[in-house]
């Protein structure tokens, strides 16, 4: 680290050096290390593995947030000296990369994906991953990530696709993974099955039609509506309620599909709401998943009327090619034509869209891959019911249970080429074999069929959340028994987004106890979304989306973590805003000038104390308080309130330290000899601690002041760390490492002391706030008597705070009275501070001109507002608006009288 610290601050020169400077050193690694010599497995470890990001992914807020969030946790428990490993890595992210490298080459190329063909798509894709991938993975850098990078892995490299063969086949071989016909959510613009939180559902207006339901050899007709016209040519059966009287008598006729005249039953169901609509329900299993389930009821046929670009298929009849949309139109005017349509009317409807593109998802019947999830669900809520796995914020907890009570059984199978191809082959005569790998396919094939045969792999692809779900455990080696997985397997913490506990969290813990015995971690810690500053969600459409490298290359990177971290309460949402970042990057260069000043103290300190010296008042003040930041700062952390640790630490650092003891010590400091070493001592251990608890929340700044803090100490030679909060006087090599300073236990004297300050403060206080009032100027030095009463140790005594109040509130030290029972000046200005009486001779020091002009003016504005209020009060408003309101003015009115009569005796004091 260099010797000199440069007068300003330059974050960009700055945070790259001091990242490689770790990287190069091996601090991101584990304290204690499986691959080294000297492992110890009995030290317990503290592992985070990194939610995934798409490997073709840009750096957003969200990734900025749990990035620092996650980062912050691994910096404090390796300065505990606990092994602290964070796994990184990215996920194949099967639909988002495919999409962008089919983009890529229609637009290059002009050619699609089916014309390149599978092998050489891939391929392709393979390459952009090359290029492309590693940009996501810098970007997390360039946020401070002190992940172990040697330990980097990808959802789709070879270790990670053994796992995911492995866990399909011994899901296969349980029974819990089928395939077969099914009701699935189609999306036929990506031509692939998407899972249910996939869809997202939003209010939109739409159209609901009514049409006759002909009862074959009949005139009578059902009426029946419909907010998807197009399925009719789908439907099976029309259902009523068993008890509607209007429809009874038609329990069990014929009713004819309108423009095929299929017959299909009338059958009844207590699932129809009378109330609705108009009573009747046209059934289509094929489309519609409550219509799925009266179906299974009933046995009905399922028939699927859409092909997988959502055109209507051969079952259409005369319908036969056209597009969804395109089929509805043509269909309901041939049906209005025909005279089989009632009428029209425009609704608000629910309607299921696509997380990518937006665009409305079809319900379809398709032949895909599950899981049978509920007997791996219900060992995941035994897991958090019994307290293996804790959520934070508890609250979640009911959340996750309700979803997991409520499974549906998983669709695994994607129709994509980028991802995990499933792990089964098909031989010619239909015989299918599920294996690890091809050849152990082709053995199992021919020991079933007794011959040599050709197996063809299955086409679909696995979700991305299936590679997902195993990712604690995959990522140290499973299947194998690695020496990482018996080490650092079960995690400690899961730190993601509360948007992904379904996606993502409750899929792991099933993994993870499914193959493994055990959960994959023994806490969840859920934060919430980064909205702007007035809590709306981040879109390009109402252009509030901010960039974080944007705002890291203005402001830099610790004043955007400083500022995500101290604005978050777990499972809440954060609202950003710029300016709140640039107040945070100010809070950066505070540190800085502080650092530079204990510098300067330390190069002039005295070599050694000469003698024992008790501490100032303003000593033990500031030491009690640091006392009590650093006690609460653990007792925060292990509660997961890093926001309010950093506050804290934030407030103590710049309000008390800075703005308070600084100013104090500067006093201490001129009386040279025992006393100035003293204070530079202590300054010095005041800062080391203050930047040790800020390091997980601003690792650059500090890693950069604690270097040169260290090696101006060093270069001083007496002065070294607080043993009583390290337990150790050596200097660390860098603060990465250094020890996360232990709570103290108090001796007794802290409380007394703490509001002994607390006086002090509050007269200073009164005296600044008097003379800003008065418009005194600042240089102008105020004579001043004052009577502390039982306080008056405070300011006498041999560690008293007189010459520290008189610098502190200006006032003239040689003229200063300190005196119990002292009598008011005849030209002073009485102040009252808490027990303590403060007298301020003002003479000469106040344009009583000026003075007598600005409290009139105030008086006249005081006068205005309380008549206006009265007569407010006074008016119909007094007796009819609510009594809170009225409550508040009343309020109002009390403070407007309370300052009229201030300001009047402040003119008459003027004489």
């Amino acid at each position: 680290m260099a010797a000199q610290l440069p007068k300003t601050y330059d974050f960009k020169s700055t945070e790259e050096r001091i990242y490689a400077w770790w990287e190069e050193r091996g601090y991101f690694q584990p304290s204690n290390d499986p691959r080294k010599p000297n492992f110890d497995p009995t030290k317990k470890p503290f592992v985070i593995s990194i939610p995934p990001p798409n490997v073709t992914g840009e750096l957003h807020l969200g990734h900025a947030l749990f990035v620092a969030m996650e980062d912050l946790m691994i910096r404090y428990h390796r300065m505990k000296g606990v092994p602290a490993l964070w796994v990184p890595g990215t996920d194949h992210a099967g639909i988002a990369t495919q999409l962008k490298v089919e983009e890529s080459i229609l637009r290059t190329e002009e050619v699609t994906r089916e014309e390149l063909g599978r092998e050489e798509f891939l391929k392709r894709t393979w390459a952009w991953k090359e290029k492309y991938g590693s940009l996501i993975t810098q970007q997390i850098r360039r946020l401070g990530a002190s992940c172990d990078w040697s330990r980097e892995r990808f959802t789709l490299d070879e270790g990670l696709s053994v796992a995911v063969r492995e866990a399909f086949v011994r899901l296969y071989e349980k029974g819990l993974i089928y395939r077969g016909p099914r009701l699935i959510n189609w999306s036929p613009g990506l031509r692939t099955a998407v899972s249910d939180l996939e869809v997202e559902y939003s209010e939109e207006e739409g159209t609901l039609y009514y049409f006759k339901y002909r009862i074959k050899g009949t005139d009578d007709f059902i009426p029946v509506a419909t907010t998807r016209p197009e399925t009719i040519l789908a439907d099976t059966a029309v259902a009523v309620h068993p008890d509607d009287e209007r429809y009874q008598k038609f329990i069990g006729a014929t009713a004819l599909v309108p423009m095929l005249d299929r017959e299909i039953p009338v059958i009844a169901d207590d699932y129809v709401d009378r109330e609705f609509g108009t009573g009747a329900l046209k059934i289509t299993p094929g489309h519609d998943p409550n219509d799925y389930a009266i179906g299974q009821r009933h046995n009905l046929a399922v028939l699927s009327v859409l092909d997988e670009a959502a055109h209507v298929n051969a079952s259409g009849g005369a319908y036969a090619g056209l597009e969804r949309f395109a089929a509805r139109e043509k269909l309901w005017a041939d049906m209005q034509k025909a005279g089989l349509t009632l009428k029209t009317e425009k609704r608000m409807q629910r309607v299921p869209r696509s997380q990518r593109g937006g665009e409305i998802i079809e319900p379809m019947i398709s032949t895909q891959w599950f899981v049978t999830i509920k007997p791996l669900a219900d060992e995941a809520l035994k897991a958090v019911d019994d307290g293996r796995v804790q959520i934070v914020p508890e609250h979640f907890t009911k959340v996750y249970r309700n979803w997991l009570e409520n499974i549906q059984d998983w669709c695994i199978s994607r129709q994509l080429w980028w991802g995990h191809r499933i792990p089964v082959w098909y031989a010619p005569d239909g015989s299918m074999f599920c294996a690890r790998t091809e050849e152990d396919a082709y053995a199992a094939a021919r020991a079933k069929l007794g011959a040599e045969v050709t197996l063809t792999q299955d086409e679909d692809v696995l979700d991305t959340w299936f590679s997902s779900g195993l990712w604690p455990f995959s990522t140290l080696g499973w299947p194998e028994k690695t020496a990482d997985l018996e080490y650092f397997y079960p995690t400690a913490v899961l730190e993601t987004g509360y948007d992904i506990l379904f996606f993502w969290v409750a899929r792991m813990i099933m993994m993870g106890i499914e193959f493994t015995g055990e959960a994959p971690f023994h806490t969840v810690y859920l934060h919430g979304l980064v909205r702007d500053e007035q809590g709306r969600k981040m879109s390009k459409t109402l252009g509030n989306v901010i960039d974080p490298l944007e705002v890291m290359n203005e402001f830099g990177t610790d004043a955007l973590r400083f500022t995500l971290l101290v604005g978050s309460t777990p499972g809440q949402d954060i609202n950003l805003s710029l300016e709140k970042v640039g107040a945070n990057r100010n809070f950066a260069n505070k540190l800085w000038n502080a650092t530079r000043f204990v510098m300067g103290v330390l190069e002039t300190a005295p070599a050694k104390q000469q003698a024992e010296l008790d501490w100032t008042f303003a000593d033990g003040w500031v030491w009690a308080r640091m006392k009590q930041v650093i006690a609460n700062c653990e007792r925060l952390f292990e509660s997961y309130q890093y926001g309010e640790a950093g506050r804290q630490v934030y407030e103590f650092f710049w309000s008390e330290f800075a703005d308070w003891y600084i100013e104090i010590a500067k006093l201490q400091l001129q009386q040279g000899g025992d006393r100035a070493y003293k204070t530079a001592d202590l300054l010095a251990r005041i800062l080391d601690i203050c930047l040790r608890l800020l390091h997980p929340f601003t690792p650059f700044v500090t890693e950069e002041l604690w270097g040169h803090l260290r090696s101006a100490a060093v270069a001083q030679g007496s002065i070294i760390p607080e043993s009583a909060a390290f337990g150790s006087t050596e200097w660390p090599e860098a603060l990465i490492v250094a020890q996360w300073p232990q709570p103290l236990p108090d001796v007794g004297w802290e409380p007394g002391i703490l509001a002994e300050f607390a006086i002090f403060q509050d007269v200073v206080r009164s005296i600044r706030n008097l003379r800003a009032e008065k418009g005194v100027k600042p240089g102008q030095k105020l004579a001043a008597t004052v009577d502390a009463g039982p306080y008056h140790e405070i300011f006498t005594g041999d560690q008293g705070a007189q010459h520290a109040l008189a610098a502190l509130s200006g006032l003239d030290v040689e003229t200063l009275v300190v005196a119990k029972g002292a009598e008011r000046p005849a030209d002073a200005v009485a102040l009252v501070a808490g027990p303590v009486q403060v007298y301020l001779s003002l003479a000469g020091a106040v344009d009583a001109a000026a003075e007598r002009a600005r409290l009139e003016k105030e008086l006249a504005d005081a006068r205005g507002q309380h008549a206006r209020v009265e007569a407010l009060l006074a008016s119909d408003f007094g007796k009819k608006a609510p009594p809170p309101v009225v409550e508040k003015e009343r309020a109002r009115l009390a403070g407007f009288a309370q300052a009229i009569e201030r300001l009047e005796e402040q003119i008459k004091a003027l004489g």
